[in-house]
């Protein structure tokens, strides 16, 4: 293997689709990154939740968002905006939704693997 190694997410190693989004999954030497692309309407509790069979997100997230607002709440009721040309990090225990009528698009390099994967699978 060379020095360099690289991939691009229009040629993904994994993509999922789930209700208003999708995740497109490269790996990148041992680490994956994820590009997830939110659409109005998108809700972690009403979208995500019935494939992770979880109350509460219980993924840790270190994303870049590129374009959109999310809004996150934890489930100890804190909130705040993640917004276009913010970084961020989300820890496990949270719900999330699009704010406003623009698609949310963020990179993700903090767990993504398993995200919106059916349990089991």
């Amino acid at each position: 293997m060379g020095a360099i190694n690289m991939n691009m997410f229009d040629k993904a190693d994994e993509v999922r689709e789930f209700p208003h989004g999708r995740i497109e999954i490269v790996h990148v030497g041992d680490q994956q990154v994820a590009r997830t692309t939110f659409e109005p309407g998108w809700r972690w509790s009403n979208d995500v939740k019935p494939i992770a069979e979880t109350d509460w997100c219980q993924f840790h997230h270190i994303g870049y968002m590129l374009q959109g607002t999310m809004q996150i709440e934890t489930a100890e009721g804190e909130r705040s905006e993640l917004t276009a040309g913010s970084v961020g990090e989300i820890l496990p225990g949270h719900d999330a939704w699009v704010v406003g009528d623009q698609t949310c698009v963020m990179i993700d390099w903090g767990t993504p693997s398993d995200y919106a994967k059916p349990s089991g699978s």
